[in-house]
């Protein structure tokens, strides 16, 4: 039986299909596209509504075209009952070691594992992406969180922390590295608050992946400012690794604390400013990544325009903005919305001041040397590689894998381009 695997979202559903490639490896052929396929395996995400129309209507096309389709990823338990009319098979994030069970059922009788699994993925044996595509190896630390965001349903799909061995992820990053790869990313829903389920913390686990002989960047992922704030001074002494990007992404979601109160985040602004000050104090060049949603149904016009000045002030290189999306079973999902003309007019005019920091930030680098870690293939015959702080740079003529130096010769908001001299 030949198997394809189609990912949608964030880098934990691409950690996770590394281990569905795994299982499946063993058991059935994977097919190198869909239209060889019998079944398709479709991990899929639910973090926005438009996000999962898209998944079911190529599911529905998938399975008129004669596919067998497996659901795989969030929406597994944000939309259970959808997911099973429609599918072949359904497997929760947590239960992906069993995915095998529910390919080689298929046509017999239709296996649905949804029940809730504390299952330490890092543990798990995975099939990462050729080398020749790109130096990326992640690695999952955890899944869950300690959220109560009031507008998320991921929390839904992936429950309360469960933060991995530091032994199984020292392991995992230890084969990466061993296998050639680079770049290793480190995910979770929340990095910061790795080990507050099992008395250990993030800054110890970076401790001991940054001991692992070799030469490799880590990449951090995303970190929300309640827990960043709690750990700063031993998480700063930890980023003073070369081995680690000098890169933070931390989600401030708004700029109005009465907005934060009422998406339940559990921080303030001030912890988000703190932890981004700290940062640029300690290191020479730091690239900050956020997350604002515009349109919350409690964010007046005066609390928007807030989240419009702290971006201002603070700065950020990137602003991933979403306009909200109501999610079936959150809290939010009772209030009163907004019209969707306001969320895109909000969502505009916050890009246009993005744009303009992250082109003044980057013009910056311009006529400066920079020694960059190419990471793999780009557009139109370049590569793209990653500086010291993960400021990406486009670069011609290079081996996926190797570090270059590089002068900037060109910026533009969201990217540097590189020539060898």
């Amino acid at each position: 039986m030949r198997v394809y695997i189609k990912t949608y979202g964030c880098t934990m559903n691409q950690a996770d299909t590394d281990i569905i490639r795994g299982v499946v490896s063993k058991h059935f052929e994977l097919a190198e596209n869909i239209e060889d396929a019998e079944v398709v395996v479709v991990n899929t995400c639910g973090v926005i509504d438009h996000t999962e129309r898209k998944i079911i209507k190529e599911i529905a096309e998938l399975k008129r075209s004669g596919k067998r389709v497996v659901g795989a990823g969030c929406l597994a338990r944000i939309s259970r009952n959808k997911m099973v009319e429609m599918c072949d098979g359904v497997v929760s994030p947590d239960n992906i070691l069993e995915i095998g069970k529910v390919i080689s059922e298929i046509g017999k009788r239709k296996v649905v594992l949804t029940r809730k699994s504390a299952v330490d993925k890092a543990s798990l044996s995975s099939m990462k992406k050729r080398l020749n595509e790109n130096a990326i190896a992640i690695v999952s630390i955890s899944e869950g969180c300690l959220g109560k965001c009031s507008y998320c349903a991921t929390r839904i799909a992936r429950g309360r922390l469960n933060s991995f061995s530091i032994e199984s992820i020292v392991k995992e990053v230890e084969n990466a590295v061993r296998s050639g790869y680079r770049e290793i990313q480190l995910t979770s829903q929340d990095t910061g608050a790795y080990g507050m389920d099992k008395g250990h913390s993030l800054p110890e686990l970076l401790e001991r992946i940054c001991k692992i002989d070799g030469e490799f960047r880590i990449r951090v992922g995303m970190m929300n400012p309640q827990h960043a704030v709690r750990i700063l001074d031993d998480l700063i002494n930890a980023f003073q690794s070369e081995k680690i990007y000098k890169f933070l992404h931390i989600p401030v979601q708004s700029g109005d604390d009465r907005v934060l109160g009422d998406m339940k985040r559990g921080h303030s602004v001030d912890d988000y400013r703190i932890v981004v000050e700290e940062f640029r104090r300690s290191f020479d060049d730091v690239v900050i990544s956020t997350d604002i949603i515009v349109g919350f149904p409690t964010e007046s016009e005066e609390a928007f325009l807030k989240s419009c000045e702290l971006v201002k002030e603070t700065k950020p290189d990137i602003v991933n903005i979403t306009r909200f999306s109501a999610r079936k079973g959150t809290p939010a999902f009772r209030m009163k919305d907004i019209p969707d003309w306001v969320k895109k007019e909000r969502s505009r005019k916050l890009t246009e001041i993005s744009r303009e920091i992250g082109l003044k930030n980057n013009e910056k680098f311009v006529g400066r040397k920079m020694r960059v870690l190419v990471t793999k293939r780009g557009k139109n015959k370049t590569f793209l590689s990653r500086a010291d702080s993960y400021r990406p740079v486009i670069v011609n003529s290079s081996q996926i894998g190797e570090f270059k130096v590089v002068r900037i010769g060109k910026a533009t908001f969201n990217y540097l381009v590189g020539f060898e001299e």
